[in-house]
């Protein structure tokens, strides 16, 4: 039971049956699995493409058709004006068939990024609406369920890795068919979530009206914060396994290294907004970002220490990396105007996404032209950049618990 408020002011509570958050997070998890499906085998397809990296262009290739789809969903007001959990349900249906059909074109590298462009696509029906989702539910407390959310996005990102190592012995395609059937079954989870009372359709929005969003300073800065978050976060998920190469582990625990380190930040994403009451959300989303910034700073002396202290080093940044993401998506919610919250969050993933390109592309660069130890420490910019124009969501008047 939770306490809302109608548009006239007037309180009411909100009766929320308690396996809704679970079906949204289980049904993420599920579908998110598509993001790094290829990623996951990407030892195969190189052998089968005759070449070596492509990692930062095909995680580029499903960031900008993530981005296209969110410009398109915030434009268009798909997540304000339809029915979110059947916009969730289609958009799994359609990524789901896009990655299974890189199963009948292998050996193409324009056609898998064509595939891996239109699964970043449907991927722009799945994150931010489950957002939407979340917060018809979740008014108060958006920080909190957040952080689950989130954390169910993390271990989607991570999955490909861990049936990549479940399945060493097993063909490739066993792992890019398996996240197909968890994406089929995650949107039908989810579109069995009835809409939350606490968020009404919009009608047509405006792109002017979306915009005017960050004329709020504390949109603005939870927003900056994010976009500096994101500048990290995905160039680390898409190299990690080169990283870990590195390192010298190879094979079933290389996959295994990787999901631990990809799926760990689960723990920083549920552990903040569990805490989020207590030393609210933006202490939290800035002081992991913080954190991970000075992983990428310390990256180069981390490479080559002992693999116990490696692994320490590096499950330390998974959880950071992640973890500040949900606090800086409720603070952004929380600040946006009620009759386009939606296509706010829409319009600042879009931007954040557009962000990782720049980063993935830096690093696609730099695997070739400099030594391995090197090659994570310009992620450090993002947190840098995160850091100074979020500062202000400590002052008094933007501080406010999600």
């Amino acid at each position: 039971m939770e306490s809302g408020s109608r548009s006239g002011g007037a309180p009411y509570r909100v009766h929320r049956p308690i396996w809704i958050l679970p079906a949204i997070v289980v049904g993420q998890w599920m579908v998110t699995s598509l993001w790094f499906a290829t990623n996951a085998v990407m030892g195969s397809l190189q052998e089968l493409w005759g070449t070596s990296g492509g990692e930062g262009i095909v995680t580029t290739a499903v960031q900008l058709g993530f981005i296209i789809g969110t410009l398109v969903f915030a434009l268009v007001g798909i997540a304000d004006r339809f029915r979110a959990t059947t916009v969730f349900l289609i958009c799994a249906v359609l990524g789901a068939a896009a990655n299974a059909t890189v199963l009948v074109v292998p050996e193409s590298f324009a056609l898998v990024l064509l595939l891996r462009f239109l699964v970043g696509v449907s991927l722009a029906g799945v994150y931010p609406v489950g957002m939407r989702i979340a917060a018809g539910w979740y008014a108060g407390g958006l920080g909190r369920a957040l952080g689950f959310l989130v954390g169910a996005l993390v271990l989607g990102t991570a999955s490909p890795h861990l049936l990549s190592a479940v399945g060493a012995e097993w063909d490739w395609q066993m792992t890019v068919a398996g996240t197909s059937v968890l994406a089929l079954a995650g949107g039908l989870i989810v579109w069995w979530v009835p809409e939350g009372p606490q968020l009404t359709r919009g009608g047509p929005v405006r792109f002017r009206g979306v915009l005017s969003a960050f004329r709020d300073r504390r949109f603005r800065a939870s927003a900056c914060g994010y976009f500096g978050h994101m500048w990290e976060l995905y160039a680390f998920w898409a190299f990690v396994p080169v990283w870990i190469a590195s390192h010298g582990m190879s094979g079933a625990s290389s996959s295994w290294m990787a999901f631990a380190v990809i799926g760990v930040g689960f723990v920083g994403c549920a552990g903040g907004g569990l805490f989020v009451k207590r030393f609210s959300g933006q202490r939290i989303a800035l002081g992991q970002l913080g954190v991970s910034g000075v992983c990428c700073l310390v990256s180069p002396f981390m490479l080559h220490t002992p693999t116990p202290v490696f692994t320490a080093f590096m499950l330390v940044w998974g959880i950071t990396v992640a973890g500040d993401s949900p606090q800086f998506s409720a603070l952004t919610a929380q600040f946006a105007p009620r009759e386009v919250v939606g296509s706010a969050l829409t319009l600042v993933n879009s931007g954040g996404f557009a962000i990782t390109i720049l980063s993935l592309s830096l690093l696609e660069w730099m695997r070739f032209e400099t030594a391995p130890q090197w090659l994570l420490m310009p992620l450090a910019l993002g947190p840098l950049f995160g850091l100074v124009t979020g500062a202000y969501l400590l002052k008094p008047s933007g501080s406010t618990n999600p």
